[in-house]
């Protein structure tokens, strides 16, 4: 595969991750609406989070495919540094944590895995 395919198919990857991201974000938001009234504090302040992350990416994802930022090199280190930070918070912090924060944390990392094989 030359360079152009390759970038080609990093950026429709980029596209399907946008969208999938996007899909997420705009399901939570009609939950939010419809069945705030019957959630928890705490299931609303997590929803609130994993909201902001979503932005946060989706951001970051329109400026990777606007401006070819962040080629896969660049991208597959910063994944590898998030797993092995996020493990060693883990490690340190799991009696600490409430169980939704590990299980959000355990399922962050799952996905960074995965994005990581599609990396390479």
């Amino acid at each position: 595969m030359d360079n152009k395919q390759c970038r080609d198919k990093e950026t429709e990857n980029r596209i399907e991750e946008l969208v999938n991201v996007v899909e997420n974000h705009t399901r939570t938001e009609r939950h939010l609406e419809q069945h705030s009234d019957i959630s928890s504090p705490e299931q609303l302040s997590n929803a609130q989070n994993i909201q902001q992350i979503r932005e946060d990416n989706i951001n970051s994802l329109k400026n990777k495919i606007v401006y070819n930022d962040g080629g896969p090199t660049e991208e597959k280190e910063n994944i590898k540094k998030n797993i092995e930070f996020t493990n060693g918070y883990i490690r340190h912090n799991k009696d600490h944590m409430n169980e939704n924060q590990l299980e959000n944390m355990l399922e962050k990392q799952e996905n960074r895995h995965e994005k990581l094989n599609e990396l390479q």
